[in-house]
């Protein structure tokens, strides 16, 4: 079964690919992240993304960087959390309809590792998006894995983020660090 895999990092990758392939699936990732924030991040994470690819034999694909597109979804909305659902919502319709062109029985996505995510939001978001875009959502709480996973991207050289991706994590985060 073939299964198309939203990823949003290096590190977020490595548990829910070894999981998938235990369970047969076939696994292609799908790197659209119009909401990471600066251009120099996304590039910093993509490259990672393909070194690990290569390294574990995963094809990707890569849509074109397109960050308009994330910021004309949360224009005016910026405040958390209806942010984080607009983007979520954007990343999984965009990994639902190449799924669906790709020939991928389901898709998923790798937020799904995350502690730090809403698992009961993506959950229903990735629901609603298999509903109205036709392909199944598998949703399964990798965040088991999360831990162990990081600690392997660290000692391994991958790269990790410290922020989600878009320009209001990153100004939260400084501001909770005490950094201008």
């Amino acid at each position: 079964m073939k299964i198309l895999l939203h990823t949003c990092c290096a590190p977020c990758l490595i548990y829910p690919l070894e999981q998938l392939r235990a369970k047969g699936y076939e696994v292609t990732g799908f790197f659209y992240n119009p909401n990471i924030q600066p251009l120099g991040e996304y590039n910093n994470r993509r490259q990672a993304v393909e070194d690990l690819s290569r390294k574990s034999g995963i094809s990707v694909f890569y849509p074109e960087y397109a960050p308009s597109e994330y910021f004309q979804e949360v224009n005016q909305k910026e405040k958390n959390p209806g942010r984080c659902a607009l983007c979520w919502t954007l990343r999984l319709r965009a990994a639902a309809k190449y799924a669906k062109e790709s020939g991928s029985d389901v898709f998923s996505t790798t937020l799904l590792v995350s502690p730090y995510q809403d698992q009961k939001l993506l959950k229903k978001i990735g629901d609603g998006v298999s509903r109205a875009e036709g392909v199944q959502f598998y949703y399964e709480d990798f965040r088991p894995g999360f831990r162990k996973a990081h600690d392997t991207a660290k000692a391994e050289g991958i790269y990790c983020q410290k922020y989600c991706g878009c320009l209001y994590s990153e100004i939260e985060r400084c501001k909770k660090s005490g950094k201008r």
